[in-house]
């Protein structure tokens, strides 16, 4: 089982920029493929971006592509999301979530991952 902690969330205006961390334990996070969703009030968990256990492949949402970028330092056992040109849209709970030994599997959809971080709250002002 991983133990997730992501940090690194707060309150900026649109157009700026946060960079989440999500910092795992156990032994399984370098085989482990890595995801970032988001949940905002009254809306279902989506899918943000996702990357391989190598970092080889990543795979984003297309409200994100081109302003988020997923990356992961499996020296560290850490996941990152950077996120620039935020929207206020983007106000959400973000959650890392890890799926251990996932080879060529990412998935993209909550049901594929087994572990779950706490969450950190982005919120973004107009």
């Amino acid at each position: 089982q991983v133990q997730l902690v992501e940090a690194g969330g707060g309150l900026v205006q649109a157009g700026g920029s946060l960079r989440l961390s999500c910092a795992a334990s156990g032994r399984t996070f370098s085989s482990s493929a890595m995801g970032w969703f988001r949940q905002a009030p009254g809306n279902e968990r989506e899918f943000v971006a996702a990357i391989s256990w190598s970092g080889g492949s990543t795979y984003y949402a297309d409200s994100v592509k081109g302003r988020f970028t997923i990356s992961r330092d499996n020296a560290k056992n850490t996941v990152f999301l950077q996120m620039n040109g935020l929207k206020p849209e983007d106000t959400a709970v973000y959650y890392c979530a890890a799926r251990p030994y996932s080879d060529s599997d990412v998935p993209l959809h909550d049901s594929g991952y087994y572990s779950w971080g706490q969450g950190t709250q982005v919120t973004v002002s107009s």
